[in-house]
């Protein structure tokens, strides 16, 4: 595998997988407020995002096999467990990357509303897939530059705005009340915006020394995505947006409010770059569990075919393929779909770092989570106490959905394993005895 990701693509790349930028805030806000959103914004990282950063640095570090999270569960818990931790990321990325094309096309509609009339939607959707496979075909590191030159483009309008507060002298009365105040909905959304730190993982042997780039990656995507997150809220409050312009997509809206009509325009562009951007960086992640599955026979071997960047080309294409299908279902985004489907792959990797922890100790591990056996074992307890507060007290919209999709898992399991137990009785040799005199 050729080790072409350095450090900055590997942020940039993450920074995609992870956030795309503070877009889907708006539903924070309309929900607590501003003081409750900024202090959720605050907490959040430090009882969800960090401990999964820490984990995904240990574990990255100590295993930087293709695969990721794949290979992690499977050698702490065994196959079956692995493969649900395959079968769970495959399944929620058809939900997941169905959601992206629809996104840049809403965006673009609001630019160029003729763009996307009828059938033309579907057409530049489709496009947009394409390109991002081309741009994937050519490596990890085509995809870790572009991640960062999209990145810069995507936040730049945000960093307009924030700047627009340090102008004022003075903080502007905020007029107003969220629309219904629900803390559990703003700490589910604020979950949803700092979920998928272990999707930088299935790209590890393509990472220049992943045993000390995976712990410094993490460490320095997380302060990124809170700064990206925090301080245009902050602006905003500082400078008086009334609390009944954030809705759904408002971030246009707040943006000419504080800066005018252009920057509201560069906001618009800003998310079909945010769009693109988690397309891209999704693709190249996803792509890289089929091939870990086909070396362990339960997909047909050419899955693991790679071209001169180590790209796995026919698990490229299939997954695009399936994606290409799905936007055309015009699935909603449901947030408890993705945190139940996330949240249980998430708990069979805590759980994994902990096994490991006694099965291997001996494993070398660049970064640790500190606090020895017992600090693996705490790092798991705050996201795991969230990820049961959300399936309790969230939307249970897609609740049955996503239950069952995990019990298709055990389903898949059990089929894969009957078709090799039918083949081999097929192809095994008959033997007889002859009695010799």
């Amino acid at each position: 595998m050729k080790k072409e990701m350095t450090l900055l693509g590997l942020v940039a790349a993450t920074y995609f997988m992870v956030s795309g930028g503070p877009y889907g805030l708006e539903d924070l806000i309309a929900q607590t407020g501003y003081g409750w959103g900024i202090l959720i914004l605050c907490l959040v990282p430090f009882l969800w995002a960090l401990p999964t950063a820490m984990m995904v640095g240990e574990l990255a570090s100590a295993i930087p096999n293709r695969g990721g999270f794949y290979i992690w569960v499977q050698r702490a818990l065994g196959k079956f467990w692995g493969f649900q931790e395959a079968w769970l990321s495959l399944a929620a990325s058809i939900f997941d990357m169905g959601i992206y094309p629809l996104l840049f096309i809403s965006y673009l509609g609001v630019l160029a509303p003729s763009f996307t009339a009828g059938w033309h939607g579907s057409l530049i959707a489709t496009a947009l897939i394409a390109v991002c496979v081309l741009w994937n075909l050519r490596g990890a590191k085509a995809v870790g530059n572009g991640s960062v030159a999209l990145g810069a483009l995507m936040v730049s309008p945000f960093v307009i705005i924030t700047l627009a507060a340090l102008r004022h002298a003075h903080l502007t009365h905020v007029t107003g009340h969220p629309h219904a105040v629900s803390l559990m909905g703003g700490i589910m959304v604020a979950m949803w915006n700092f979920m998928g730190w272990d999707n930088a993982s299935t790209i590890a042997t393509e990472v220049k020394k992943p045993q000390r780039t995976y712990p410094i990656a993490m460490m320095v995507t997380m302060l990124l995505i809170v700064g990206s997150y925090i301080l245009p809220v902050a602006a905003s409050w500082y400078l008086g947006v009334p609390l009944s312009a954030w809705s759904t997509g408002s971030w246009a809206t707040i943006g000419e409010i504080i800066a005018g009509s252009w920057v509201r325009d560069a906001i618009v562009l800003g998310g079909m770059i945010s769009a693109a951007g988690m397309l891209n960086s999704l693709m190249m992640s996803y792509s890289r569990i089929p091939p870990a599955l086909a070396e362990d026979h339960y997909l047909p071997r050419i899955f693991t075919k790679i071209n001169a960047v180590s790209v796995p080309m026919i698990a490229l294409f299939a997954l695009a393929t399936v994606w290409a299908t799905a936007f055309g279902l015009n699935f909603d985004r449901l947030v408890m779909l993705d945190i139940l489907l996330y949240g249980t792959s998430l708990i069979l990797e805590f759980i994994a770092l902990v096994v490991l922890r006694w099965k291997e100790p001996d494993l070398p591990r660049p970064f640790r989570v500190p606090g020895g056996k017992l600090g693996a074992i705490l790092v798991g307890v705050c996201p795991t106490i969230l990820l049961f507060a959300a399936g309790i007290f969230g939307d249970h919209n897609g609740l049955l959905l996503g239950l069952g999709m995990i019990l298709s898992g055990v389903g898949a399991w059990c089929g894969i394993h009957g078709f090799r137990a039918a083949k081999y009785e097929k192809i095994a040799p008959t033997f007889s005895t002859t009695t010799i005199p």
